[in-house]
């Protein structure tokens, strides 16, 4: 007898500055206003705008056609930059809904989380603040850790979205701040375990670091196996690609694959309800910068100081999860 499966799709994707065209005093947004240094007009946002909600609308959809249906974003100014995401003609029938808490990032860059709300229920959520101090002992101002608990078609999940610190100063200068988000991190997820010993959990997000990096390996130890997994392991499907040379983002010609998605174990032993079944970059041609010195780069909207009108420095990145249905 052919069995029946319902398939959702779960996707990160880094906006690569979505900012308005306003200038906002508290943040350091001014290059991205029409009078600054990156021109940023109002028919470069809207450009901006019809780009990304393109690439959403395709994300996952050679086994999805109707896209995520919870997807993670960052690198976004304001929720209103969101709104006029989700409110534009080609993710209008989608019905997204958001949630987005303004964090204390000195760029004023947030992270969010966008959910088809045929599918998806928030019931609660909470932005987690990742408290940093640089060398000279001062406060540095980060991005926060998302967590948001619902019901994807009536199954409890938990979602995670991420943002960690940039690797300015060098990877390894910049290392202990994502060890710290990282700690950050496994702390939420212990939390949300001891409060339902079953929680289902999706961590996702821009982590500035590669599936093999000490923050994965030895702060979380998350696994690139399923056969390494203990029933309280968590599982880094992005590992794989990354060793078969697949990344998100190229920097010097050389690729990373900071955005990543990770999973409890038991998203992957999941007989009654969704489990992991594929993960993947969604990379199509159309993403991909034809010529330059960027060639073969993700296409991105400003390169090397010039407009070039593209999507994003980054490609996203999604899981399909599927269950059986009567």
């Amino acid at each position: 007898m052919q069995k029946n499966y319902q398939l959702r799709t779960i996707a990160f994707y880094n906006l690569e500055n979505l900012f308005d065209t306003i200038n906002d005093s508290l943040v350091y947004d001014d290059d991205r206003t029409p009078t600054g240094k990156d021109n940023w007009t109002e028919e470069r946002y809207w450009k901006k705008i019809e780009n990304l909600s393109k690439v959403i609308f395709d994300i996952g959809s050679d086994n999805n056609p109707s896209g995520p249906d919870i997807l993670g974003v960052c690198e976004a100014e304001n929720r209103k930059v969101l709104e006029d995401l989700i409110n534009h003609p080609a993710l209008q029938k989608k019905q997204y809904g958001i949630v987005h808490f303004d964090s204390p990032d000195e760029r004023g860059i947030d992270v969010g989380l966008l959910y088809t709300k045929s599918s998806f229920i928030p019931i609660s959520f909470v932005s987690r603040r990742l408290l940093l101090t640089n060398e000279e002992g001062f406060r540095d101002y980060t991005r926060d850790q998302l967590v948001v608990e619902g019901l994807l078609d009536n199954e409890k999940i938990y979602v995670i979205v991420n943002h960690w610190p940039s690797r300015s100063g060098g990877e390894l200068r910049s290392r202990p701040y994502r060890l710290k988000a990282a700690e950050l991190n496994k702390r939420i997820i212990d939390s949300l375990r001891y409060l339902d010993s079953n929680a289902k959990i999706v961590s996702m997000g821009d982590f500035n670091d590669d599936p093999i990096s000490p923050s994965f390996k030895k702060i979380l130890k998350v696994k690139g196996k399923e056969k390494q997994l203990d029933s309280t392991g968590l599982f880094g499907p992005m590992e794989n690609l990354f060793k078969k040379g697949i990344g998100s983002l190229a920097y010097r010609d050389k690729w990373n694959l900071f955005d990543q998605i990770y999973l409890t174990a038991n998203l992957l032993n999941n007989p009654k309800g969704y489990r992991f079944w594929k993960a993947d970059v969604f990379n199509p041609p159309y993403l991909i910068d034809p010529k330059g010195i960027y060639k073969d780069y993700p296409l991105r909207t400003y390169a090397g100081g010039s407009y070039i009108g593209g999507y994003s420095d980054h490609f996203p990145v999604y899981v399909h999860l599927i269950r059986k249905v009567k």
